[in-house]
């Protein structure tokens, strides 16, 4: 993937591609002479120098993505939860408590405890926590990226006269692709030849069946599902045999235009999120209202002859407030949900946000 910190580069380098074929459509011109407009030889392809030299000047055959984010964001990321603000509240409000009922302590007397227990017990909930979720969370994306070298893709081109086996993401435009039963087309292009060439566009149109491609040109612009003389990336060949032209790759394809707009969009919280948003905003509700009941219940049944009553009364208000807030919930959901990842993984599924495990059981229709 490309990083999105280099987006200037990808946007040059998409210029520079549309600029090979002088803004006309390909498929409303004829294969040879998009050939020659991409100064390609059909017959024998690109020379290895060329090649090189267009892979130096267009740069790799890959969709943008986002930048990596770094590990101490991933860490602090498990912190982003309403129900650990809640937490965290509650800490600081403990805390407080603490301290001024040490402030407050007679002369010679103990003072209460010599550490705010509760404050510490709190925090060291957050952390285990937060590292269960990171670990968990990490593991998943080591996973992912070991898969993803294992499984770097291979596209068969046509370089010096010679069909090849490169990585798809050193195609090029201009570069002869040569497409079989089976083959995942690498970039979009213009066909040169066909033979029962048929290929499955539903990730791209999603046209339920295959779509028979053949290389005459077309008389008018036609929608993307209608360019039967176009391949695009990411679609599958399910039968017979071409060549096409490379005419657009990485972000320069219809695929790339797709993740470029799909990038623009916020993701949403998942359902347990919201569920845990709602109980932590009710939870902060009842806190205060039970702090407030308390206090207005010791001033009617007892009064408050002093600033020390009052300060009494707080910290009993504040005690009671600091118990309602469930200490363990949150690291009880993130156990629950680190064992879930765990079973999917027993069943070869690798799921690399905790909260997606919830997600995906929610899911009705797939």
């Amino acid at each position: 993937m490309v990083d999105r910190n280099d987006q200037t580069d990808v946007s040059e380098a998409t210029k520079a591609q549309e600029a090979l074929l002088h803004d006309v459509d390909p498929s409303l011109t004829d294969a040879n002479d998009v050939a020659k407009a991409l100064n390609v030889d059909p017959a024998t392809g690109l020379s290895s120098d060329e090649a090189k030299r267009r892979l130096e000047k267009f740069g790799p055959n890959e969709l943008a993505s986002a930048p990596p984010v770094p590990k101490w964001k991933k860490f602090l990321a498990q912190f982003e939860d309403p129900l650990v603000y809640l937490l965290l509240a509650a800490t600081v409000i403990s805390t407080i408590a603490w301290f001024v009922e040490r402030m407050n302590a007679a002369p010679g007397s103990e003072g209460g405890e010599p550490l705010p227990f509760d404050s510490i017990v709190i925090v060291l909930i957050l952390i285990v926590n937060a590292v269960l979720g990171y670990i968990q969370e990490a593991r998943a994306e080591q996973a992912v990226a070991a898969l993803a070298q294992m499984t770097a893709p291979q596209t068969s081109v046509l370089r010096d006269g010679q069909v090849a086996r490169v990585n798809t993401s050193e195609v090029v435009p201009g570069d002869i692709v040569v497409l079989g039963e089976g083959d995942t087309v690498s970039a979009d292009g213009r066909l040169l030849t066909a033979a029962s060439l048929r290929i499955a566009e539903a990730s791209l149109t999603g046209e339920s069946v295959p779509v028979g491609k053949k290389p005459e040109t077309l008389e008018s612009a036609k929608a993307l599902g209608d360019r039967a003389n176009m391949v695009f990336n990411g679609t599958s060949v399910t039968q017979g045999i071409g060549r096409a032209v490379v005419t657009g790759i990485g972000m320069n394809t219809q695929v790339g235009k797709i993740t470029d707009l799909l990038s623009q969009t916020e993701d949403e919280a998942t359902p347990l999120q919201k569920e845990l948003a709602h109980v932590s905003k009710i939870l902060g509700i009842a806190v205060c209202i039970i702090a407030a009941l308390v206090i207005v219940a010791l001033f009617i049944t007892e009064g408050f002859t002093g600033i020390e009553d009052v300060i009494d009364s707080l910290l009993l208000a504040v005690s009671l407030a600091v118990a309602a807030v469930p200490e363990g919930l949150a690291a009880i959901m993130t156990v629950v949900l680190a064992l879930g990842v765990q079973r999917m993984a027993k069943h070869h599924a690798i799921v690399k946000k905790l909260s997606s495990v919830e997600t995906l059981g929610s899911a009705s229709v797939i």
